[in-house]
């Protein structure tokens, strides 16, 4: 068999990836671990949608066999052998986005075996190996870089309010970095109050974030919420609040004509912190109930229990 992979496989081999990898972060993991060329994966638009992303790699690898035939292939052969996706399974409507992602990977393997004859089975093991040990290591770093976030927040308890403040700033740009969130240049501090904006999942965020003793009133939350609206439809705020909510500031901005915001509080930055819920899965989750039943105040503690 020639060395060149045939146009007809390279849909299906889209379709496993996009399914299978759900979050950027995880495809990009995925994809620095087993295209051994961290320069392919950084010169892709991470800011663009996922199957754009997808479409943009394997079409140059596909578009230039002479020089990524032994890349596009090992990459075809690697998404093949997955066989379990079911981290997909704890999403919402995860049944049904683990079934697509089993049925895409199946596809994909009927069309695959030909190619295995390129490989032998020493070099088959030693990618899967390396391609492991790569994913281990990422998810190693992960985990020691979340338990740094982790202490440092335990240690802002303790300073003064100006002090815990940029501290605050810190952890809050450290942990959006970790899951490759774009953030609109770093979040600054004013006071005891931050602001930002970010992009995730093809929304626009604005963010504010307040570390006081009191609990945040309505006021404040009007304040920020007529900052929302006087930008573009498709936009909308996180309001994170390390003390929480004045209870009837939850009541009346809960009965605005259409909620624009997100609330989070301490307790949910500490579930994401111990990695209970991971901090991309909690913003999706919360503005998926708020679309869903209008209540923008959507609790880690309420998804894991």
């Amino acid at each position: 068999m020639p060395k060149h992979v045939n146009a007809a496989v390279l849909h299906p081999l889209k379709e496993a990836l996009r399914l299978t990898y759900w979050y950027k972060n995880d495809l990009r993991a995925f994809l620095n671990a087993t295209l051994g060329d961290r320069s392919l994966v950084a010169e892709l638009d991470w800011t663009a949608y996922k199957h754009q992303i997808v479409t943009q790699l394997i079409d140059k690898l596909a578009a230039n066999q002479h020089k990524y035939f032994d890349v596009l292939l090992n990459l075809l052969l690697t998404v093949a052998e997955v066989e379990d996706p079911s981290h997909l399974k704890r999403l919402t409507d995860g049944q049904k986005k683990y079934d697509e992602a089993v049925n895409s990977l199946t596809s994909l393997r009927k069309q695959v075996e030909p190619y295995r004859k390129l490989r032998s089975e020493k070099e088959d093991a030693a990618r899967r190996l390396e391609a492991e040990l790569a994913r281990n290591e990422n998810a190693r770093a992960m985990s020691e870089k979340l338990a740094e976030l982790k202490q440092l927040f335990f240690t802002i308890m303790s300073q003064d309010p100006q002090t815990r403040g940029y501290s605050l700033e810190k952890l809050l740009n450290d942990l959006f970095a970790l899951y490759d969130i774009d953030a609109k240049g770093s979040f600054r501090i004013h006071g005891e109050q931050i602001d930002g904006a970010f992009t995730f999942q093809g929304v626009e965020y604005l963010l504010e974030a307040k570390w006081q003793k009191e609990l945040t009133p309505l006021a404040d939350l009007d304040t920020f919420s007529s900052k929302v609206n006087r930008k573009l439809d498709n936009t909308l705020g996180l309001f994170l609040s390390m003390s929480g909510f004045q209870p009837n500031a939850l009541t009346l901005i809960g009965h605005s004509r259409r909620p624009t915001l997100l609330l989070m509080d301490g307790s949910d930055l500490t579930m994401t912190l111990e990695e209970r819920i991971l901090f991309p899965d909690l913003l999706m989750r919360k503005r998926q109930h708020a679309a869903q039943t209008g209540d923008i105040f959507l609790k880690a503690t309420s998804l894991l229990t």
